[in-house]
């Protein structure tokens, strides 16, 4: 039989532009060598500046979009981006709970680059109560890790990501391009705390897509049989080479360019 590189199954929104969204996952899949498998969850309206709109499959379509796969193919891991509603979050935990050993990337994509809101309140209780207790890696941004964490705008983001970590995910990347300072600090934490803090140069410019792209690099890693700590510092090292070769093909932000020259 010839190889079969391992299939990750991404639940996420569709994105016109192909900068994030489940266009993003399956082409970071693609490069890494894994097979991508993909459920929609929403349909946006959106262009390299911001959303213009956002559409929310019904959760029954969602769910029969994922049992039919799985039913047919084995899944060396999950990837999860937007839902586009608290019915949708539920549908997939309940996929989630029927595979309980296989690994889950959630990245918790609560607004756009521009700040357009993808998760009202109802959503996030969803998030906290459902699907990060069934959360292998949690890649919140620093305002993510915050509003998840039910905390202050400034508050301590270490306390933050223990705090999600009570709540059921085993490991929190917290990515920090939104706070100060001229290097990208990205810490990890398990229950035991800090277990490992990848820095990267600040790149200039802005970037559509880089949360999911790095959420799909990691799960890619952990499909192909990698260990949590490698896997992420791996798939930062991936994120940041994508971005620093980024694409101006819009009027907006930059798209990671998945397919850079390694050279």
């Amino acid at each position: 039989m010839p190889f079969s590189p391992p299939s990750v199954l991404t639940f996420a929104a569709s994105d016109p532009t192909g900068g994030a969204g489940i266009q993003a996952d399956l082409l970071t899949l693609a490069s890494l060598g894994c097979h991508p498998l993909s459920v929609i969850t929403a349909i946006s309206a959106q262009d390299t500046r911001g959303v213009d709109g956002l559409l929310a499959v019904e959760p029954e379509w969602i769910q029969r979009q994922a049992r039919v796969l799985l039913a047919d193919m084995p899944v060396a891991a999950f990837k999860i981006g937007v839902l586009g509603s608290a019915r949708n979050a539920e549908a997939v935990a309940a996929i989630l709970a029927e595979h309980p050993r296989t690994p889950v990337v959630l990245d918790p994509v609560l607004a756009s680059g521009r700040g357009d809101p993808l998760a009202d309140a109802a959503t996030v209780k969803v998030l906290r109560s459902e699907l990060l207790p069934r959360t292998t890696v949690l890649t919140p941004n620093s305002i993510e890790a915050r509003r998840l964490a039910l905390a202050a705008p400034q508050a301590d983001l270490a306390s933050c990501a223990q705090e999600l970590v009570k709540l059921g995910c085993k490991y929190v990347l917290v990515t920090g391009t939104h706070e100060p300072g001229a290097q990208v600090v990205n810490p990890l934490y398990d229950a035991s705390g800090k277990l490992r803090e990848d820095r990267w140069p600040r790149l200039t410019g802005e970037f559509h897509g880089s949360g999911c792209t790095l959420a799909s690099a990691i799960a890619a890693q952990l499909a192909k049989g990698m260990e949590i700590a490698a896997a992420v510092q791996s798939a930062q090292a991936y994120t940041w080479t994508a971005l620093e070769a980024g694409l101006r093909l819009g009027r907006g932000q930059l798209l990671p360019n998945r397919f850079f020259d390694p050279k």
